[in-house]
């Protein structure tokens, strides 16, 4: 009587076993960036400069109430607040851009790093794995999201106290046309993308200086003196030559968005320097953070 064969089995007949699925990069960083946003939202000193802000069309429409004579339009910009309560948003965003905008983004960009670092949880971070440059583009991403609440926040602010205190009716534009206020309304949201993209240059430099010191007040105060030194050689006709490189130089020229027909020449110019300087000074964070020893 013959023995069970009990040799094994051949071995080309048995299917290897798949390798285990390599985690996904992109669940990680949404998870990433949304920690970031709520971190950043969540903070008592984003939202009192939020509310700095949005105190700004709120200031403007209660000055020109209470100074304005009904029967004196007033210099401009005030006099058409006094005709249409909607002009007020447009307003707070030209009195905001040289300054209380910068100071805030400054604020915000220049913490990305220096924060994480100052607080010692950068370690963390990029233990968990969290790649390096994911990390500074999440940072980014971030500080450009607090560019584009900050904007929307003093149109809607100033669009709100207006409609409060002065009539609103139809808008005549720069051109000379009028339009409805839901027209009206949709040029305006074109104006805070646009006040957005003109923080992007900034941002970008603030990140770079934040990955320079693990101080955060230094790369904040860096930022901000960085964009006042911008709009200040902006002024200086000897240096002409030198104004269309600065990343400043473009953040009032939003006037095509108020003609009819709308024009995005300047919209696409300032997109064009502000994405130059995200290039560069993104590189370079990336660059100085890729080499810096966090780990220790």
């Amino acid at each position: 009587m013959s023995l069970p064969d009990t040799a094994p089995a051949d071995h080309a007949t048995t299917a290897p076993e798949p390798p285990a699925p390599a985690p996904r990069a992109r669940p990680r960083t949404f998870a990433l960036l949304g920690s970031e946003l709520a971190l950043l939202f969540r903070r008592r000193r984003t939202w009192a400069m939020l509310g700095a802000l949005a105190l700004v069309p709120v200031l403007i429409a209660i000055a020109v109430r209470m100074t304005t004579d009904p029967s004196d339009r007033g210099p401009a910009f005030l006099g058409d607040i006094t005709n249409n309560g909607l002009f007020v948003a447009f307003t707070a965003l030209t009195v905001s851009i040289p300054l209380f905008l910068p100071l805030t983004v400054g604020v915000v960009s220049g913490d990305t790093v220096a924060g994480e670092a100052n607080h010692g949880t950068i370690r963390y971070l990029l233990v968990a794995p969290t790649g390096r440059l994911r990390f500074i583009v999440v940072k980014y991403v971030g500080a450009v999201a607090f560019s584009l609440a900050a904007t929307l926040l003093v149109v809607l602010v100033g669009a709100a106290i207006g409609a409060l205190l002065f009539p609103i009716g139809p808008v005549t534009l720069l051109s000379g046309t009028q339009v409805d206020g839901w027209s009206y309304a949709g040029r305006a949201v074109l104006l805070a993308l646009y006040v957005t993209l003109s923080m992007l240059g900034l941002s970008a430099i603030g990140l770079f200086a934040s990955t320079l010191t693990t101080v955060p007040v230094g790369a904040m105060a860096a930022t901000v003196v960085l964009a006042g030194v911008s709009q200040v050689l902006d002024q200086l006709p000897q240096l002409d030559w030198l104004h269309p490189f600065l990343f400043s130089h473009l953040w009032l020229g939003f006037g095509d968005l108020l003609r009819d027909p709308i024009a995005f020449d300047s919209f696409g110019q300032n997109a064009l320097l502000q994405l130059g300087y995200v290039a560069v000074f993104g590189a370079l964070a990336y660059g100085r953070f890729a080499t810096k020893d966090v780990l220790s």
